[in-house]
């Protein structure tokens, strides 16, 4: 590979003709290489040589360029809810940022937070997205998803506990977490069972569903149990609270809606003289590792996302086949994992 030439400082952004040169290609393939172009047959050391030469220089594509070029953005917007959704879904989201990328999206994370609905559809139209993945923790309405699809979005999807008319939906049942926790408790001989639900704000289109499961579980399992709800804030107070009151409450077990909330309840419980699991039972959501560190082991359930087709391949398909009816896809599945707290 020849000598990369000296630049006076103070000199301009580096072209795909200055990489051309570099590597003794034409602009086109440079094009062809950088923007993976896999239709035109180029040599593997050519590819190698214009890569190289990419490199030395500081070259990037212009992605509104090649915007332009294309007549649409390779964009995929990942919006950022107002309330962390928990680690599972971070993971999920950032396997799905790797992904993308391996398929040559552009992917951007976009704080909302603050936003209505449709004032966030409109934010994130004005950046042209070729698709959206949008959270639970914000609510796209149909005109939102109008909004965007008129924009250029290919794919609008939702993630999220419902589907939304004129969206896909990556439906995650928040009911299976409820009854694979209340299962759990039932397994385990318990009847008078309490399903925490969180006082904090925009945590209700979890919550709400939980408790739905949870209910359901007692229902069809015919044993006579009950389920009561149990509101608790996060914080140390709150906890303190609901754990001095506890024996007048009459349960003996407790799905504390996830692992975060179990273990600030265990620990009052614990400094309450609430013996665990003897008097009560506790089991969480999200089986964290602390889990496994706490004492008692806090048993959990465990949850993934997942799709019977990757997900990025998923949405470079609508992209590419836009104007279909709206896909529904169901992606969460439950485990309780039992340990010495149930």
């Amino acid at each position: 590979m020849s000598q990369l030439p000296e630049q006076p400082a103070g000199t301009s952004v580096p072209t795909s003709a200055d990489v051309a040169r570099l590597a003794g290609v034409s602009r086109a393939t440079v094009s062809y290489v950088l923007n993976n172009n896999t239709t035109v047959r180029i040599s593997e050391s050519t590819r190698v040589r214009v890569r190289e030469a990419a490199a030395d220089l500081g070259y990037v594509p212009h992605a509104a360029a090649r915007s332009l070029r294309a007549g649409h953005t390779r964009m995929v917007l990942l919006p950022a809810a107002p309330t962390p959704a928990g680690r599972p879904h971070e993971r999920f989201f950032t396997g799905l940022e790797a992904d993308l990328r391996r398929l040559d999206y552009t992917v951007v994370r976009y704080g909302s937070v603050g936003l209505g609905a449709d004032e966030a559809a409109r934010a994130w139209a004005e950046l042209r997205p070729v698709a959206v993945v949008s959270p639970s923790g914000i609510t796209l309405t149909p005109k939102g998803i109008g909004v965007l699809t008129r924009s250029g979005a290919k794919a609008v999807i939702t993630l999220g506990p419902q589907p939304v008319d004129g969206a896909h939906a990556l439906v995650m049942d928040q009911e299976e977490i409820g009854g694979c926790a209340v299962r759990h408790l039932l397994s385990r001989g318990r009847r008078r069972i309490g399903v925490v639900i969180p006082q904090e704000p925009g945590l209700a289109p979890y919550a709400a569903p939980r408790l739905a499961g949870a209910v359901r579980a007692v229902e069809e399992s015919s044993s006579g149990a009950r389920v009561q709800p149990l509101p608790l804030r996060f914080d140390e107070a709150s906890a303190q609270d609901l754990a001095g009151r506890w024996r007048g409450l009459g349960v003996d077990a407790v799905f504390a809606y996830d692992d975060e909330y179990a273990m600030l309840l265990m620990r009052a419980l614990q400094d309450a003289r609430v013996a665990i699991p003897a008097e009560t039972a506790v089991i969480g959501a999200g089986d964290l590792m602390l889990c496994r560190l706490l004492r008692p082991r806090l048993s959990s359930v465990r949850t993934e996302l997942a799709t019977a087709q990757p997900l990025a391949e998923m949405i470079d398909r609508l992209v590419q086949n836009p104007g279909g009816a709206p896909e529904r896809h169901d992606l969460l599945r439950a485990a309780a994992v039992g340990r010495e707290s149930t």
